[in-house]
């Protein structure tokens, strides 16, 4: 058991507003074993980006100390300089020559210099266009020093990163089937949007266990909560439970609380959930008028935002699919310890790898 217990790597999820870790497996579906939430100070990630190495470093060490967590770590990384993109290269299989040839076509697609930046790439399969038999891959590309910060603050805490991965890829992991059923020879594979609403809004469209599309916003849970802690003079802890508080189901005059921090609550998120709107029609529009390689047939909602009460619904009424809540499961009765499942999505996603069982 010592032995298995030292192979436990913590999928981190580091959001401008807190810390998510689980540790998960796949059996069929991904499932948490353990799970940890914990606020993050203001100041100290901003818009996904590391911004005090040292004093995040001090919060991790905490963490990880009173949760008792293992110090093997995945970490994700989602934030609006991280550049995704889709492209075609002839259909090769040599990992080798796949490898050159992606790294090619990146100078033409990724605007920034290569030696200042960390490449990854997922090959989507093989396509038929009019120039024959392509392979889709898609591309991304973050900035080396954003990169750097990020493992300075986890070695810092003392912990040892086992890889880097786009927070998207780990939602749709946690998220996902795996499988996506064969279309009809010539028709569009269907496919699934995933939004990811907490310290900031993270959508991803995905075929199966394929990413096709990403794209991070800044207003999520945290923003809202911010806005509201300004108004009102309050701690983003607490601003965050008047904003699960008042919701946007009930009518406001029906809530028990101070009037004035009720109405403001509802008024931020109502404006939150708007831009929230704007921000999935955008990347749906986007994603579409790019020539989709899949067509979008529904929407899974998790993170924060789940708690809010009204918050799954108003999506759903305010876009063409069906939109639902979407959470990871529990390995066992107890293993999620209170946690919020829908808060650890992304954390259970890095913890696991593609193709793990």
């Amino acid at each position: 058991m010592a032995s298995k217990r030292n192979r436990t790597i913590v999928g981190l999820d580091i959001e401008p507003t807190h810390l998510a870790a689980a540790e998960a497996t796949v059996n069929g579906r991904v499932a948490v074993q353990r799970a940890a939430v914990a606020s993050l100070a203001p100041g100290l990630v901003r818009d996904g980006e590391v911004v005090d190495v040292a004093a995040l470093s001090d919060a991790l060490k905490e963490f990880f100390s009173a949760h008792k967590l293992s110090r093997r770590v995945r970490l994700g990384v989602a934030n609006q300089r991280i550049v995704v993109r889709t492209i075609e290269l002839p259909p090769l299989s040599d990992p080798r020559e796949l490898d050159a040839a992606v790294r090619f076509q990146a100078q033409e697609n990724i605007p920034m210099p290569l030696d200042q930046a960390v490449l990854d790439y997922q090959p989507l399969g093989r396509v038929e266009t009019a120039q024959g038999e392509r392979l889709r891959v898609v591309l991304v590309a973050a900035r080396r020093d954003m990169i750097d910060r990020l493992l300075s603050a986890a070695r810092g805490a003392g912990l040892r990163p086992e890889g880097i991965d786009l927070s998207a890829f780990a939602m749709i992991r946690a998220l996902g089937t795996g499988a996506t059923i064969d279309p009809e020879p010539g028709a569009t594979p269907a496919g699934t949007l995933y939004v990811n609403v907490g310290g900031m809004t993270n959508l991803a469209i995905a075929a199966g266990s394929a990413c096709h599309f990403t794209r991070v916003a800044v207003v999520g849970v945290g923003s809202m909560a911010g806005d509201l802690a300004e108004r009102r003079g309050l701690t983003l802890e607490h601003a965050e439970q008047w904003l699960s508080h008042v919701g946007l189901e009930a009518p406001a005059d029906a809530i028990e609380g101070d009037p004035e921090i009720v109405s403001d609550a509802r008024a931020v998120l109502t404006a939150g959930m708007d831009r929230i709107v704007d921000e999935v029609r955008n990347s749906l529009d986007f994603y579409a008028g790019q020539g989709a390689s899949v067509v979008v047939e529904r929407a899974v909602v998790t993170g924060p935002g789940v708690a809010i009460p009204g918050f799954v619904a108003q999506l759903g009424a305010s876009v063409t699919i069906p939109v639902e809540a979407g959470q990871v499961a529990e390995a066992q009765p107890g293993a999620l310890d209170g946690v919020d499942p829908a808060r650890v999505t992304v954390a259970a996603g890095l913890s696991v790898t593609e193709g793990s069982a």
